[in-house]
C-alpha cells in the first residue's frame, strides 16, 4: 500500500497492516506530485471499475483488479498518448473497415467493450 505521510498512518496502524500481510510504502517527504498521481490512479480504478460491481470476496476483487489492469494497460485509450493504450506502439495506417471485419471484445466482466479488426 502506497500512502502519504499523513498522521493517520501512525506506527500502530502500519503495524496492524503488516500483521494482516499488507506491505506499506510511504511516499518520500515533500513529494506532492507523487501523491496526486497515486490518488488519480486509485480514483480511476474506483470510478471506472470497482463502483460498477458488487464484490463477493477477495478472490472476486483480485479477478476484477487483474482484469482492469490488463484492460487499462493494453486496451484503454489515453489522451496523453493520442488516444492509444499505454502499452502499444503507434499502429500502421488502416483502410476503412466494413462492419463484418470488426470484432467486438468484452473486458472486465462485460463492463467495457473494445473493437478490433478481425484476422484475415
Amino acid at each position: 500500500m502506497i500512502h502519504d505521510r499523513d498522521t493517520k498512518f501512525c506506527q500502530a496502524f502500519t503495524e496492524k497492516l503488516r500483521e494482516n500481510g499488507v506491505k506499506t510504502n510511504p511516499l518520500p517527504p515533500a513529494s506532492p506530485n507523487l501523491n496526486g498521481r497515486r490518488e488519480r490512479a486509485i480514483g480511476t480504478l474506483k470510478w471506472e471499475c470497482l463502483s460498477k460491481f458488487i464484490i463477493f470476496g477477495k478472490r472476486h476483487l483480485d479477478y476484477l483488479l487483474a482484469e482492469f489492469a490488463e484492460y487499462y494497460n493494453h486496451t484503454r485509450s489515453s489522451m496523453v498518448r493520442d488516444h492509444l493504450p499505454p502499452v502499444r506502439k503507434v499502429p500502421d495506417e488502416v483502410d476503412l473497415l466494413r462492419l463484418d471485419q470488426v470484432e467486438v471484445r468484452s473486458h472486465i466482466g462485460g463492463l467495457v467493450r473494445s473493437f478490433h479488426r478481425k484476422a484475415a
